[in-house]
């Protein structure tokens, strides 16, 4: 059965030779030729996600957001912009991949076919990690056993530690794909509620504080579902 694809790409020429080549490697592939939001709360129904940053109607890199925020959907970036940080940024904001404009399009199947290679992130069913249990569907947590009662940003954040037991997520990626700036305060204001939320998991060192970048969730191993 073939695998959906998405590829987001307004240039016509090289889209359809992006398309063309998925799908004689036999990949389902759907193309949008302009940029959008994501709905919040929609599944992404595709196991992987080509995009471009530079699109009319929205930049990419807001679309990688959504999309993040959505789901665990490998995105792999082309881009005509050649430069560190725009590299940098992507990856910081969830990209798997980037790949630099101009490029062959046997490379990018292949790296398709090796980013889809590897397990996802993304299963359904609780995130286990240590002694949390976090249901992103139902937005309930519990620490050893008990309910948390966690706010928006708390749980946000909490679930957003639990992906990634171990690994260093940095205060501006949180500001940026956590905080409302209109409801929730800017990075300054992510120390209050990290402070509330490890009050009310009640485990001492669980969230601990990576200096100079940010947080992350001193357990040992990878999250599990079930």
């Amino acid at each position: 059965m073939s695998r959906p694809i998405l590829v987001v790409e307004d240039d016509a020429q090289l889209g359809a030779q992006v398309v063309e080549h998925l799908r004689k490697a036999g990949f389902q592939t759907e193309w949008w030729r302009e940029g959008c939001r994501w709905p919040q709360g929609e599944p992404v129904p595709y196991e992987l996600v080509v995009l471009d940053l530079m699109l009319p109607g929205t930049y990419g890199l807001d679309l990688l957001k959504d999309l993040r925020a959505a789901s665990e959907v490998p995105v792999l970036i082309l881009s005509a912009r050649t430069g560190a940080t725009d590299r940098v940024r992507a990856l910081q904001l969830g990209a798997d991949d980037y790949l630099t404009k101009p490029f062959w399009p046997e490379e990018l199947v292949e790296r398709v076919r090796a980013r889809l290679r590897r397990p996802t992130l993304q299963r359904a069913g609780p995130v286990v990690a240590g002694p949390l249990s976090i249901d992103p569907d139902a937005r309930t947590a519990t620490g050893q056993g008990r309910a948390l009662g966690l706010t928006r940003v708390e749980f946000d954040i909490l679930l957003s530690l639990a992906r990634r037991p171990g690994a260093a997520i940095s205060r501006r990626w949180f500001a940026e794909n956590v905080l409302d700036p209109d409801r929730d305060g800017t990075e300054r204001t992510l120390d209050v509620h990290l402070s509330r939320l490890r009050k009310k998991l009640g485990v001492e060192g669980l969230i601990e504080t990576v200096w100079g970048i940010g947080y992350r969730l001193a357990v040992s191993g990878e999250d599990e579902t079930t």
